[in-house]
């Protein structure tokens, strides 16, 4: 049997996710200003364009010749400049700033896929916690009812003379106990509705109707396909997180080696020039120049060489993190196949030892009708019969999730279009 991956339960109104989201979303926009200058295509050349304009008007009033009256002119001067920079990006420093911004926002975006992963799996779990909770309370009422079944054949035995009284008071006193552990089965009913509320992003109670009533276990599927190691490493979003930090880190020193080189760029200027009087053109003068400019920041020689053993240290310390998130992420799945298959073992014993317990109960119980054995007898199976079945449910449960904990250490599930046997993929069965 092949698991096919299924998409997460919507969390995206979880508090956890939303600080994902905004991080996500900030190491976009760095990257969006990083690659402006560079254009789509991320081209080696830098433009920082500046625009200027300004325009006057000047009237002047005056005599005219022979003292009469006034007379009056208008001059508009009007001009407008344009201003360009191309820097070279001749060593990569740029490209690689460019580089690091990327591998940073795929960094963001590989932690915002671990939180999906990790609320994904909580919900999961806490679903089956539920079920698993309200299925230990069936099996504690169902208990109850064969106790008080026993308590009563006690009774009638105690009232026609064959028992003692001590007989009774055990039924009592095991009836009693069955019943005090209800109350814990539903609380913890409760507390796994009220965490699927807030998970969900809403209040405790969101779900309160949804998941009151009873409902069964999943079934678990037999086999699992896991894929190969190399598999698991392209899935685990804390790996990928891990090697992406480190191609930036790696990228940084690059962007600090180029600044031990000259930065090469090219001026250039533009600007128009036109007066006119009472609105008829003098002179119109277009002005231009180009030329080149080259900086070296030789005196910070010093400065650059200590930042580039910075990013040097920086890159080792990611390369460490990056070792450290494949060995981690091998350790958590192998430890999760075993915790699987191990419970998968675990049930089905227990299986059998709650089925061969119903089997006592029902012996021991004809034999003390008939007064062939004491009731210590019906005590010790009714005991071992309750205990079997309580294992038994909260196995079930453990089953699912010990699988969820793969699904999450397989880095959210798995996916096997072909058959496992022909691709080469590891199985994990019961």
């Amino acid at each position: 049997r092949r698991v096919q991956s299924q998409k997460p339960s919507p969390v995206s109104t979880d508090p956890a996710l939303g600080g994902a989201s905004v991080s996500f979303s900030q190491q976009g926009a760095s990257v969006s200003a990083t690659m402006l200058p560079l254009g789509a295509a991320g081209p080696s050349v830098m433009v920082s364009p500046d625009f200027t304009g300004s325009g006057n008007s000047r009237v002047t009033v005056g005599t005219p010749q022979g003292g009469k009256g006034s007379a009056s002119r208008r001059n508009n001067l009007y001009q407008a400049g344009f201003d360009a920079s191309w820097e070279l990006d001749i060593f990569g420093g740029a490209r690689r700033g460019a580089e690091a911004a990327r591998a940073n926002r795929e960094a963001a975006e590989e932690a915002l896929r671990d939180v999906r992963v990790t609320l994904t799996a909580e919900v999961a779990r806490q679903y089956f916690n539920l079920r698993g909770a309200q299925a230990s309370l069936d099996i504690a009422a169902k208990n109850i009812e064969l106790l008080r079944g026993s308590l009563e054949l006690a009774q009638s035995r105690f009232d026609a003379g064959l028992t003692t009284m001590l007989d009774v008071q055990n039924a009592t006193a095991q009836l009693a106990a069955s019943e005090a552990a209800v109350p814990g089965h539903a609380a913890e009913v409760q507390y796994a509705i009220h965490r699927l509320g807030v998970l969900l992003g809403g209040e405790p109670g969101l779900l309160q109707n949804e998941l009151s009533s009873a409902a069964p276990l999943p079934a678990a599927p037999p086999e699992v396909p896991v894929g190969l190691p190399s598999d698991l490493l392209r899935r685990r979003p804390d790996v990928r997180r891990a090697e992406r930090q480190l191609a930036a880190a790696t990228a940084l020193i690059g962007a600090a080696t180029a600044d031990l080189f000259p930065r090469v760029s090219l001026t250039g200027s533009l600007t128009g020039q036109d007066d006119a009087l009472y609105g008829i053109k003098r002179n119109a003068n277009m002005l231009w120049s180009i030329g080149p400019g080259v900086s070296w920041p030789v005196f910070d020689a010093g400065r650059i060489r200590a930042n580039i053993r910075i990013q040097n240290a920086r890159q080792e310390q990611a390369l460490a993190g990056y070792e450290k998130a494949v060995m981690s992420s091998l350790e958590d799945a192998e430890n999760a196949l075993v915790a699987y298959a191990q419970e998968q073992n675990r049930l089905f014993s227990l299986e059998k030892s709650a089925a061969a317990g119903a089997e006592a109960v029902n012996l021991a119980t004809d034999l003390y009708a008939k007064g062939l054995v004491t009731y210590l007898h019906v005590l010790d199976a009714e005991r071992t019969l309750s205990a079997a079945e309580a294992q038994c449910v909260q196995s079930r449960a453990n089953v699912l999730i010990h699988l969820t904990a793969l699904f999450k250490a397989l880095g959210g599930g798995w996916d096997v279009d072909g058959d496992s046997g022909e691709n080469g993929s590891e199985t994990a069965a019961g």
